[in-house]
């Protein structure tokens, strides 16, 4: 007997969940994700192989619909004028609580679900971010909130997002535009990481825009005199960039892709294009960079003497942190304690931490104490910003790939196309279930949430940093 009961506290530990301190409803919570997880591992598995890019995610959000059609959700579909969003709505009534989900892939970054780099379609895309496991994961936790609503062991709505086009085109700005979070509660995200924490940091804001330069073609050796040259304005306004990286505080970042820089050696060339952003961590910081950086455009057409274009693409806010609702997503993860992981897989981790020049110290899921949020935090950018400045949303990172992997690369693609990657994402839905669970089942926590973001957000009025009109479906 006594064999028998350390063989069955073993298993908890082995779990990470601690059984004493679950309630009756978190335990439904698990045993909900438990339940889909291999429904939800097809879904992924599928999205994964996709690999569908900005805005032409037709056959990922449509997969993602179906089965929360199947499980009960009012899909509806083409939200805010975007073929591939949708909103997925269970319930009546109050608290309203949605979770994001998302499923595009970045461009030429294919790869099998190895660890070495092999692509899996040459030239093709691939998930670098872990998309597919952030749509996936984020709708089992919607079901399993779902399930408890149909059982009447609460009471209220939950939505899942549907979200596309997060790498490129910042596809939330326009649902938000749209009103699609008007009368939710709180909204609750996850992103894949290397590293399982609830997240208390905020995001860079970030402003995308185009310069185009129209000049005077002529042949580049009979009469080039006869030529005024856009890709010399273009490698003036670039030098230009790079001459200011000197000059903006350390928070600023600067990049660029030149798409058209002329198209042959012999022709001067009458057009060429610039695609870049400015980013810092606080808004109000990044806004005078982008407007120096504009003049900046002026000045080196005035120098080539051509002609210029800047068009604003799209603009996204830092994330608003939330530290009420952080705390009890920090409790949650320590309730079900660290992800574990199999000789094969921490094998599969210290490979590509090999192959990528990392230490071998394979994965990391400990659950470390609440960090402290920083003023301002190093990282990228996210339209969950966006989100946040009009909601109050509980951010959550949980580890898919191992520790130090370079993100936005084939190592990435990797770990979500395979079992390590799987693990991340159910867990992701019992952590985002429970603390959703906790929104629903406590007024208190729910209310000291919605005060933290009004005192947050004070008196800022929140404008989209788009151009009018629809969003760039056909990449416009």
């Amino acid at each position: 007997m006594k064999h028998i009961y350390i063989v069955i506290c073993a298993l908890f530990i082995s779990f990470g969940v601690s059984a004493q301190k679950l309630s009756k409803n978190k335990k439904a919570i698990i045993a909900s994700v438990e339940k889909h997880e291999q429904a939800l591992i097809e879904i992924s598995n599928n999205i994964w192989a996709l690999a569908e890019t900005a805005f032409e995610e037709t056959q990922s959000s449509k997969i993602l619909a179906d089965y929360a059609e199947k499980q009960g959700f009012n899909v509806e579909r083409g939200v805010a004028g975007m073929p591939t969003a949708f909103v997925a709505t269970y319930g009546s009534g109050s608290p309203v609580i949605s979770v994001l989900g998302e499923f595009d892939a970045l461009p030429g970054i294919s790869q099998k679900a190895q660890p070495t780099k092999e692509a899996l379609n040459d030239g093709a895309a691939g998930h670098g971010c872990g998309h597919n496991l952030f749509g996936a994961g984020s709708l089992g936790a919607a079901i399993a909130i779902k399930e408890l609503i149909e059982a009447g062991k609460i009471k209220g709505t939950v939505k899942f997002m549907g979200t596309p086009s997060e790498e490129k085109f910042f596809g939330k700005i326009w649902m938000v535009r749209e009103g699609v979070w008007d009368g939710v509660d709180a909204n609750v995200s996850w992103h894949p990481s290397a590293s399982t924490k609830a997240d208390v940091q905020s995001s860079l804001a970030l402003v995308d825009f185009k310069i185009e330069f129209y000049g005077q073609a002529a042949h580049a050796s009979a009469d080039p005199w006869n030529g005024r040259s856009a890709s010399d304005a273009l490698e003036l306004y670039t030098t230009g960039i790079n001459y200011y990286r000197e000059h903006v505080k350390p928070t600023v970042r600067m990049h660029y892709h030149i798409q058209d820089g002329g198209q042959v050696v012999n022709v001067v060339p009458d057009y060429a294009r610039l695609w870049m952003r400015v980013r810092d961590t606080k808004r109000e910081g990044m806004m005078p960079v982008y407007e120096r950086v504009q003049k900046m455009a002026e000045g080196a057409a005035i120098m080539a003497n051509v002609d210029y274009k800047v068009s604003l693409i799209s603009g996204i806010y830092e994330v608003l942190v939330n530290r009420s609702g952080g705390e009890a997503m920090q409790k949650n993860l320590e309730l079900l304690g660290p992800i574990t992981y199999t000789p094969e897989e921490e094998a599969f981790g210290k490979k590509i931490q090999e192959v990528t020049g990392k230490p071998q110290v394979g994965m990391d899921s400990d659950i470390n104490p609440l960090e402290a949020t920083k003023e301002h935090p190093g990282g990228g950018s996210t339209d969950v910003g966006d989100v946040s400045w009009n909601v109050p949303n509980i951010n959550l990172g949980v580890t898919t790939a191992p520790k130090d992997t370079p993100w936005h690369s084939w190592a990435v693609v990797a770990c979500g196309g395979m079992s390590i990657g799987h693990k991340g994402m159910a867990y992701a839905s019992k952590a985002m279930g429970m603390t959703m669970l906790d929104l629903f089942e406590d007024p208190t926590l729910l209310q000291n949430v919605k005060d933290e973001y009004k005192e947050r957000k004070g008196d800022a009025v929140y404008e989209a940093i788009v151009p009018s009109g629809p969003p760039p479906i056909n990449g416009n």
